[in-house]
């Protein structure tokens, strides 16, 4: 396991706007709240044995906590969640529609990436990009 994300921490302009947003996307994906404080959320995988990774949101401070995400900038680019299937792909999907989150690009195939690589693009409230994906093992 050596090298492999340990938690990963975003910050966010609201934790309070961005709480139901992530509860949603990340409980679909198998997460589950475990810590809550005044500073942020974190989640913890409910099916891995270590209950790793864990994803955090923290409220943004000093000057640039109220602009939007720029994945252009120095900073981090996306990130993006292993999905089971390419039916679990859709699934995700659908519920994005549902809690009217920005989808940037509908389930599609990108075999620039590999084969059988299909994922659905999303932003969550601060536009931070985020992507699932299903890529077929090797």
């Amino acid at each position: 396991m050596r090298g492999f994300i340990h938690h990963l921490d975003l910050t966010v302009s609201n934790v309070a706007l961005s709480a139901p947003f992530y509860d949603a996307v990340l409980g679909y994906m198998g997460y589950h709240r475990w810590s809550e404080d005044a500073d942020g959320i974190d989640w913890e995988h409910a099916t891995s044995p270590d209950r790793l990774p864990t994803i955090g949101i923290i409220n943004a401070k000093g000057e640039g906590k109220s602009r939007r995400h720029d994945r252009y900038s120095p900073g981090l680019h996306h990130v993006a969640w292993q999905a089971e299937s390419r039916k679990d792909v859709d699934g995700l999907y659908e519920l994005l529609l549902d809690i009217k989150a920005t989808v940037l690009d509908a389930p599609a195939d990108y075999p620039e990436y590999g084969d059988g690589y299909y994922a659905v693009m999303f932003a969550d409230p601060d536009g931070l990009k985020l992507e699932f994906v299903h890529e077929p093992r090797r």
